[in-house]
């Protein structure tokens, strides 16, 4: 049976860097499916004022984390990459990780991350390595 929105909420909730110390949120899922989201704040921003790519990357991973750890599936990082394209320019950033391939021991997933305005700030993929096998 697939996990709830708040049943996710609630198991990512001891995710303490991302909760707490990036302010993330998950908003929508469904299996390899995940919508998260963070107020922009200066505590984000790097020296020049605009948002730390390390701000853009953690909410990416932690889309990618929700949406690839669902139904009892335990889910690791193998590698990733990131592509910075533009700024943020809002006040909201968004990750929307969907899933391209799943696999018995890898995954992988492409996220978008974006702000408020649409504007495109980053494209992240993630390989995945399938640690534990969970419900599909």
């Amino acid at each position: 049976m697939a996990e709830s929105l708040t049943q996710l909420q609630e198991k990512f909730v001891n995710d303490l860097f991302v909760s707490q110390g990036l302010g993330a949120v998950i908003d929508e899922v469904s299996y390899g499916y995940a919508k998260c989201s963070m107020e922009i704040e200066p505590r984000h921003c790097n020296a020049l004022g605009i948002l730390m790519g390390g701000a853009a990357f953690t909410l990416a991973d932690f889309a990618f984390a929700v949406s690839a750890n669902q139904n009892g599936r335990e889910v690791v990082t193998q590698a990733s990459q990131i592509t910075f394209l533009t700024p943020a320019k809002g006040k909201r950033l968004t990750a929307v990780a969907h899933q391209v391939k799943d696999g018995r021991k890898t995954c992988f997933y492409e996220i978008t991350v974006s702000d408020d305005l649409d504007t495109q700030v980053a494209f992240v993929t993630v390989n995945g390595f399938v640690v534990k096998a969970g419900e599909r």
